[in-house]
């Protein structure tokens, strides 16, 4: 039970980001935004890091240098900046969906990387979730200001996933010895270090507003540094393959968010797609209930 609510929560949060980020990216600017982001999820689990373990935590993440920048750089680093970029020109009820694909791309790379075999439900389920991405892709009524820039911005996202699911399998192989607390805060200043120079170098010109700044906050504070802190804890506890699970939590959270917010509106095309890409997931990850299959 006490995992379930944690993922209803992590689940709420996460959504919310498809929100601050529609507010926030236009002024900040991709790279800019990140950088912020990741930087201020930093500041805020550091001291809480230093409270709780020491500095031996800080020892121990000296010794795995090489891949904590490697996992700053594939869970939030590159995946954020991504975002930042797709949420400039897609809907966020869109981008969620698209989000919810990470389950798939972990059973893929799992596939790859440590030869975890997936059956061949599994395999169908894969399929059956680039359907729906296809449709996602193709259908008018996603509500994207061109065809070109709907293209860039769903190939941001789906880029954004793959490296989350590499991050995912990276993080059981080589971090599992660190504490979640330790590989949130680890992974936050990694990113935040790959993002500096790029971040400060596209510096916006305009001073961004006050809504944009609270929603930089939220995304640094609420989405980044809580939000790590609960999915890796939720990471060690039950695995990668359950943890991911939360992002079929997320696209109802954000269609909800942008609905009360944003005032967008879950048409059909991301409906069906989005159906699609929820049930591929969930069979490529062999959740649906036997007699179902």
């Amino acid at each position: 039970m006490r995992d379930f609510l944690e993922l209803l929560v992590l689940g709420a949060v996460w959504g919310a980001s498809f929100l601050f980020m529609r507010w926030s990216a236009p002024e900040f600017g991709t790279l800019t935004l990140a950088w912020l982001r990741v930087s201020g999820g930093a500041l805020f689990l550091l001291p809480i890091l230093l409270w709780r373990q020491g500095r031996a935590p800080l020892l121990q993440m000296g010794r795995v240098w090489k891949p904590m920048l490697f996992i700053g750089l594939v869970n939030s680093a590159a995946p954020f900046a991504l975002f930042a970029y797709a949420l400039q020109q897609l809907p966020a009820g869109l981008a969620s969906i698209l989000n919810a694909t990470v389950p798939m791309w972990t059973a893929l790379v799992a596939w790859v990387w440590i030869a975890q075999t997936p059956t061949a439900l599994r395999l169908t389920g894969l399929l059956l979730g680039f359907v729906g991405v296809v449709l996602l892709v193709t259908a008018r009524d996603a509500g994207a200001a061109s065809g070109a820039l709907h293209l860039s911005g769903v190939l941001a996202c789906l880029l954004a996933t793959l490296n989350y699911a590499v991050a995912a399998i990276a993080t059981q192989k080589w971090l599992a010895r660190l504490s979640p607390l330790a590989v949130a805060t680890g992974s936050q200043l990694a990113a935040a270090a790959w993002l500096l120079l790029p971040g400060v170098l596209a510096w916006p010109a305009a001073l961004p507003g006050a809504r944009s700044w609270a929603a930089l906050a939220g995304l640094a504070v609420l989405c980044t540094g809580l939000a790590y802190l609960l999915y890796f804890r939720l990471f060690a506890r039950v695995g990668p393959s359950k943890a991911v699970t939360v992002t079929f939590l997320i696209p109802g959270f954000a269609i909800l968010w942008g609905a009360l917010f944003l005032g967008e509106r879950l048409s059909l095309g991301m409906l069906g797609g989005g159906a699609l890409v929820l049930a591929g997931t969930a069979l490529s990850l062999g959740l649906l209930p036997r007699r179902a299959r």
